[in-house]
């Protein structure tokens, strides 16, 4: 087994000796360039994924499969693709050069729903996505004056995850560790921080309720829902998205109501309202080679 990890570690160095290099000139081309790079980057991926890219167009078709023609899904899967490529190219750049660089591309939408939360005194629960440049969103807290803290979880390779977690506490955000997040996330709201959580991705049964999500249901977990019930913390939708012009929006919907009766799995239900309401702005931007609808309900159940 040592040995087997050593082995691992060994690859991965030389992959990374590798890909830094590269990664240094993606992120020294002039913009407009870099962002024509990242899209041909996503056709390599379309093209070297293709069990990705079988994941994403089922997600398709059963989010829009009513909805759109066949040609036109495969068209959008292929424009998600170069979105990731696009946003692969960017966290090079927010990687190897000042964070200003790409932070002065964000342009912040109305802040009121934010304030009006921050006002309660609760801490917030900020309900995001991986849509848009979504590593990006953390990073823009520096453009404004909330503390921002991150749920997130450790990536499987130890120095992977060491590159990433430098990447992420340059823009100054406190991490929190999925694992134990309950208590770190209780505590970030007692200091009134706003805490951001990613809540688009399957929840394996023990931990998630089946919330309608484009009409299907889907396993999400109900842990946000709780801790706003518990806590008193509000829950406000924030999401960034890529403009036509290359340049990068912002925007805070007002806190999401708690259902009158309290039930945690309708108050779920309301935040895949509220994520598929973002996704449908620009439905490339989103992550759809994710297994959203992994999780199935048992038979007989909604």
């Amino acid at each position: 087994m040592k040995k087997g990890h050593s082995a691992a570690s060994i690859l991965a160095v030389i992959g990374l000796g590798f890909l830094l290099p590269i990664g240094w000139l993606l992120a020294h081309l002039p913009m407009r360039a870099g962002l024509w790079a990242g899209r041909r980057l996503g056709d390599l991926l379309w093209l070297a994924l293709p069990r990705r890219r079988a994941v994403a167009l089922d997600n398709l078709k059963l989010a829009f499969g009513r909805e759109r023609s066949e040609a036109d899904l495969r068209d959008l899967c292929r424009r998600s693709f170069e979105h990731l490529g696009m946003n692969m190219v960017e966290s090079c750049i927010f990687f190897f050069r000042p964070p200003e660089v790409l932070l002065s591309r964000v342009d912040l939408g109305n802040s009121e729903p934010v304030l009006s939360a921050v006002a309660l005194g609760k801490g917030v629960l900020a309900l995001t996505a991986h849509f848009g440049n979504w590593e990006l969103l953390a990073a823009s807290h520096a453009l404004s004056d909330f503390p921002v803290s991150v749920v997130a979880r450790p990536i499987d390779h130890p120095l992977m995850n060491r590159i990433v977690e430098r990447f992420r506490l340059r823009s100054g955000v406190e991490l929190i560790t999925k694992q134990l997040a309950l208590p770190a996330i209780r505590d970030a709201l007692r200091r009134g921080r706003m805490v951001g959580i990613l809540l688009d991705q399957n929840a394996s049964r023990a931990d998630g309720v089946f919330a309608p999500f484009f009409g299907v249901p889907a396993s999400t977990s109900k842990s946000m829902a709780v801790l706003s019930l518990r806590t008193g913390a509000p829950v406000v939708p924030i999401f960034i998205r890529r403009t036509e012009d290359g340049r990068h929006f912002v925007e805070a919907d007002p806190a999401i109501p708690v259902p009158p009766d309290g039930d945690p799995i309708n108050y779920t239900a309301a935040f895949n309202l509220s994520i598929e309401a973002a996704i449908r702005r620009a439905p490339e931007q989103w992550f759809w080679i994710h297994r959203r609808w992994k999780t199935r309900p048992e038979s007989g159940t909604a």
